[in-house]
């Protein structure tokens, strides 16, 4: 898990060569992108842009995939994505869907909050269990994209 400044994005592309273009598509997002789904280069990288309100972490359940690397970048508003690595997500609740490349769980009591301000990224990579979206204070309304990124 990573987590820092569209600023500093540049530093991550080594890590694989399609971060680069990840990163255009978020430096290059109009103010007025469609909520949706995007394509940037097929199934290979593509982002939805959300918006939607923040919950309380009680209502969530963390996630972990295997075929994407996740990009969540907040646009607007605020939210803590909290993380576990996945060697201690033990509790499934959903076993690991192909289809929606995720798996689910819950009963995680040494998560790690991750609070997101508007312009910073979280980089989620397979072995990171996370909960977006959670609520920082109060439920509030985010607009975020989340950049799918095969691994």
């Amino acid at each position: 898990m990573i987590l820092d400044t569209l600023a500093n994005c540049s530093q991550y592309t080594p890590l694989s060569p399609r971060f680069a273009r990840a990163f255009a598509f978020l430096r290059d997002l109009p103010d007025n992108a469609s909520i949706g789904r995007h394509e940037i280069d097929g199934e290979e990288i593509y982002a939805f842009v959300q918006q939607h309100m923040t919950k309380p972490v009680a209502e969530k359940q963390l996630e972990a995939h295997r075929k994407y690397i996740d990009i969540q970048y907040v646009v607007k508003g605020r939210e803590i994505i909290y993380w576990a690595p996945l060697a201690q997500l033990t509790h499934v609740t959903m076993p690991f869907d192909p289809n929606v490349d995720a798996a689910l769980f819950s009963g995680i009591p040494d998560m790690v909050p991750v609070p997101v301000r508007p312009g910073q990224f979280v980089l989620l990579f397979p072995e990171d269990g996370h909960a977006p979206s959670c609520a920082w204070d109060a439920p509030t309304e985010v607009l975020k994209v989340v950049v799918k990124v095969m691994v």
